[in-house]
C-alpha cells in the first residue's frame, strides 16, 4: 500500500489546486459580472428627494424615559426661528432612530423639525398601548419645543406624519384620533408598508379611517418583495379612508429592479436608511441589544457578499429612497404646507412614477400608482 502514497499525495495536491483555481475563477467572474452591470442613478441634485438642503446640520436630543420617551431633531446651520413638524413613527422594535437616521437627516435639513416617539419599552410592551404612548411623547415634545429656550419653534399649522410598518398603523390612527389625543391635526399622512393588523389580536388595530379629514393628503405604500406584511394593510388604509377626496390620495407599489448592481429590492427593509450616530444602547434592554447586534451582523454579511441583493438595502440608501420614499414624502409635505410639488406626490404623473435611470440609460422600473388597488 505504501507505493500508492506518492500518487495519492499528488492527486490531493492536484485536487486542491483545482479547487483553488475554480474558486478564483468564480470570484473573478463575479467581479467582472458586477463591474459589467450598470450602476444605479445617484441622488438628484435638486427637487423632492434631492441633495440640495437648506440647512447644513441636524441637532438631535433624546428626552424622557420608558415607552413615552422621544427624540427631537432640529435644523441648524443656519438655525431657523420656526419650522414645520414631522412625526416619524418607527417600525416594531426599531426603537433607535439610527435605523432611519439618514432619512431623518434629509427631512430635517430640508427645514423641518422631526419628533420620533419611541412608544414601546421593550419587546413585551403591549401593542394596544403604542398609539397612546406615541401621542404622549408627541405632546411632551411639542410642549418642550414651545416653552424651553434654545429650540426651533414648531409650526403646528404645518404638521405631517410618516410611519413604517407598525409605525404606519400608528400614523393612520393619528390621522383619526388627533383631537382626542391632544395633538395638532396632521395635514398629510404617509403609511409605508403598514402592518400587520391580522397578525394577532394584540396588534395595533386601525381606527375608523373614514373619520380622517377629507382634505388630508395620503399615500399608502407597499413593496412588491415585502414578505413580512405584504400589501393588505396598505390597501386597507387606502380603501377605508373613504372621506379623503380621491384626488388627495394614492396607493403606490414600489417595484424591484434587478437590471443593474446593486439590485433595487423593494422588501420590508427598503425604508431603512442608517445613521449610527442616533444609537440608544439603553433601548429595550438586553433583548433589543441582541436584535441590534443581529442587524449589524446582517449588514456586514451583505456588505461582504457581492451577490447579496439586500446589500444596499441594509448598508445604505439608494434609488428606493431618493426617488421612492424620500421623494414622495418631500413632495407630499411640500404640497400640504406650501402648495407646490404636488405632481411629485399625487396624481399618477410621470414625475411621481419616475425612478431615475441606470448608468446605461435604462429607466429604473417606475412606481405603480393607482386609485383602485
Amino acid at each position: 500500500m505504501k507505493r500508492f502514497r506518492p500518487a495519492r499525495k499528488a492527486f490531493l495536491r492536484l485536487t486542491s489546486f483545482l479547487v483553488i483555481a475554480i474558486t478564483i475563477g468564480v470570484l473573478a467572474t463575479r467581479a467582472v459580472q458586477t463591474e459589467d452591470k450598470p450602476s444605479p442613478p445617484p441622488q438628484p441634485a435638486n427637487g423632492p428627494g434631492g441633495a440640495n438642503h437648506a440647512h447644513g446640520q441636524v441637532v438631535a436630543r433624546m428626552y424622557g424615559t420608558g415607552p413615552t420617551r422621544y427624540w427631537i431633531f432640529e435644523p441648524a446651520d443656519p438655525v431657523p426661528q420656526s419650522a414645520p413638524v414631522i412625526l416619524f413613527n418607527h417600525g416594531w422594535l426599531a426603537m433607535e432612530p439610527k435605523y432611519y437616521g439618514a432619512w431623518i437627516d434629509h427631512i430635517v435639513r430640508r427645514g423641518n423639525i422631526v419628533i420620533y416617539p419611541v412608544y414601546q419599552q421593550s419587546i413585551r410592551s403591549p401593542m394596544s398601548s403604542f398609539t397612546p404612548n406615541a401621542a404622549e411623547g408627541i405632546r411632551s415634545a411639542i410642549e418642550r419645543l414651545q416653552t424651553e429656550p434654545g429650540h426651533v419653534r414648531p409650526r403646528l399649522d404645518m404638521l405631517a406624519a410618516v410611519g413604517h410598518s407598525m409605525g404606519a398603523l400608528i400614523t393612520a390612527n393619528l390621522g383619526v384620533e388627533w383631537k382626542d389625543l391632544g395633538i395638532p391635526q396632521p395635514r398629510a399622512l404617509m403609511c409605508v408598508e403598514p402592518g400587520k393588523t391580522s397578525a394577532n389580536s394584540g396588534s395595533v388595530q386601525l381606527d375608523d379611517l373614514s373619520l380622517i379629514y377629507k382634505d388630508t393628503l395620503l399615500l399608502a405604500i407597499a413593496g412588491d418583495r415585502d414578505r413580512i406584511v405584504k400589501d393588505s394593510d396598505a390597501k386597507r388604509i387606502f380603501k377605508e379612508s373613504r372621506s379623503i377626496l380621491s384626488a388627495n390620495k394614492n396607493y403606490i407599489l414600489m417595484v424591484s429592479d434587478e437590471h443593474g448592481y446593486p439590485q433595487m429590492i423593494a422588501s420590508h427593509l427598503a425604508p431603512l436608511a442608517f445613521n449610527d450616530e442616533y444609537s440608544d444602547r439603553t433601548a429595550g434592554g438586553p433583548l433589543l441589544q441582541w436584535f441590534g447586534e443581529r442587524m449589524e451582523k446582517r449588514r456586514l454579511k451583505a456588505k461582504n457578499d457581492p451577490d447579496d441583493p439586500t446589500n444596499a438595502r441594509i448598508n445604505g440608501i439608494d434609488v428606493l429612497d431618493y426617488y421612492g420614499t424620500w421623494k414622495l414624502f418631500d413632495a407630499l409635505t411640500d404640497a400640504a404646507f406650501y402648495g407646490h410639488n404636488r405632481e411629485y406626490a399625487l396624481g399618477n404623473t410621470p414625475q411621481q412614477r419616475f425612478m431615475g435611470k441606470w448608468s446605461d440609460g435604462t429607466p429604473v422600473k417606475e412606481l405603480q400608482v393607482t386609485t383602485v388597488p
